[in-house]
């Protein structure tokens, strides 16, 4: 398989998956919240939601992270490993380790059992956005010093996605 035509599977299967893992913890913080409802409320909401996490989790996301990794690990064909490329790799094997502890969370809530706050998975839904950005600047610049600052970049893109979080909650609850 050529370079190009690996290189363009393996992005399409990041984006994809990486919109799964953005949308299903979404679902996760609607389905916490559904728990947390009067139970004719939870009959009507409860199952939509549920299969709606089912078909995205099995459907697409699951299977763009498959894709993603295989056809990643195809281009690694075309590269000596280097530095980045380790660090890279440790990433996206972090990146599988939230992957799996998502899919704990989604058997946890297709049996109805409530398994984080809705705060909880607010935050753990930012855990995907710092990986993406990590990952990205990791690739793209593949050098040393402009990894640092892409770090504490990062550190501080950390500090404002939790300072939004806590500020939307208390928008929420002041409403």
């Amino acid at each position: 398989m050529s370079y190009p035509l690996l290189k363009s599977l393996h992005i399409i299967g990041v984006v994809t998956w990486f919109a799964g893992l953005f949308y299903i913890v979404r679902l996760f913080v609607y389905l916490a919240e559904t728990l947390e409802r009067p139970e004719h409320e939870q009959a009507v909401l409860l199952p939509q939601l549920q299969l709606m996490a089912r078909r995205l989790w099995f459907g697409i996301t699951w299977p763009s992270g498959i894709f993603a990794t295989g056809f990643g690990l195809g281009l690694l064909a075309f590269f000596p490993l280097t530095g980045w490329l380790h660090l890279k790799l440790a990433m996206v094997a972090g990146l599988w380790v939230y992957h799996l502890g998502c899919h704990w969370l989604l058997g946890r809530f297709l049996r109805g059992e409530p398994a984080w706050s809705s705060r909880s998975l607010r935050i753990y839904n930012e855990v995907a956005t710092l990986f993406l950005v990590a990952i990205v600047f990791v690739v793209v610049f593949k050098d040393a010093l402009v990894m640092a600052y892409a770090l504490a970049g990062l550190g501080v893109l950390s500090a404002v996605l939790m300072a939004a979080i806590v500020a939307y909650r208390r928008l929420r609850e002041a409403a």
